[in-house]
């Protein structure tokens, strides 16, 4: 297929790659001066979209993505898809879709979970929404940058899913951070616990696949000083995300805010800009019961 693919970052360049190396005809463009191996680079988000078959963007928010989605949906032919990869607010991916539609253009939205090392790997899930046909030009290209991509429902769908999905990881990192925190304070090991927690109910990916601990359970950021393999940035953003939705569907989400709320102090107030989510665990190890 001919490519073009807009937003070109830490996530974009290694899945643009993948789809070069796998054949296909891919045209590059990003608002840095960058290079991929295998990819053309455009001097417009435009020139990268005309004649294209596919156009992927991965971009940092739905503002972008609505500026980037006005100027090459009229450089596109009718019949070719726009996929935004990109994590975006619910009412973004809507819009957007609504004119690419509107084009004559097959639209979907698909946030992707798996992080750098997914896109680097070609490991990544997607999250897809739209139409069976839009899904079903895309998923070939979703085997190439991915292991698993689920259609989950019409325009908007696959944004909702992650939303959803980060959420959920936010408000448990955090709970397992507290967990290890407490469990300190009380004299159990931390070995110890995780032995019982990750076998019993209290087991999450969290605890199980992430572990916040260093030296406890399998490889993860903890030990490697809390270098990000999601960043604290990153799920305050996707918290902020869910909650903008909760409020625009009227969905009661106390624990979602919470998190929201200790996610934003961690990073803008704290030390957590720049470092893993779950580095929430240093942070509780030196807190007390009545410091806010």
């Amino acid at each position: 297929m001919k490519i073009g693919f807009i937003g070109l970052g830490n996530m974009g360049a290694p899945m643009a790659a993948n789809l070069a190396a796998a054949g296909h005809e891919v045209t590059g463009f990003d608002m840095a001066d960058v290079s991929v191996e295998g990819i053309r680079m455009a001097g417009s988000a435009a020139e990268a979209a005309t004649g294209a078959d596919v156009v992927i963007t991965m971009l940092p928010n739905g503002q972008i993505l609505r500026k980037v989605a006005d100027e090459v949906i009229p450089a596109m032919s009718k019949g070719a898809a726009l996929v935004d990869c990109s994590t975006v607010d619910v009412d973004s991916a809507r819009a957007v879709a609504e004119k690419a539609e509107a084009a004559g253009l097959l639209s979907v939205d698909a946030p992707v979970s798996g992080g750098i090392g997914g896109a680097a790997g070609g490991t990544l899930t997607f999250m897809a929404g739209g139409s069976e046909d839009a899904f079903d030009k895309a998923k070939p290209l979703f085997d190439i940058m991915g292991q698993k991509a689920v259609h989950c429902g019409e325009a908007g769908a696959g944004q909702a899913a992650k939303i959803c999905n980060n959420m959920i990881l936010g408000a448990t990192m955090i709970v397992t951070c507290e967990a290890f925190a407490l469990a300190d304070k009380l004299g159990l090991d931390r070995q110890k616990m995780f032995d019982v927690v990750s076998t019993s109910s209290g087991y999450s990916w969290s605890m199980n696949a992430y572990c916040p601990a260093p030296g406890v359970g399998p490889q993860s950021p903890a030990d490697n000083d809390y270098k990000p393999g999601f960043a604290a940035d990153l799920m305050l953003k996707d918290l902020r995300l869910s909650q903008q939705a909760a409020e625009s569907a009227d969905a009661d989400t106390p624990m979602g805010a919470l998190a929201q709320a200790l996610y934003a102090r961690f990073v803008e107030e704290e030390d957590g800009a720049g470092r893993d989510f779950s580095a929430m665990l240093p942070r509780f190890e030196t807190r007390g019961r009545d410091k806010g």
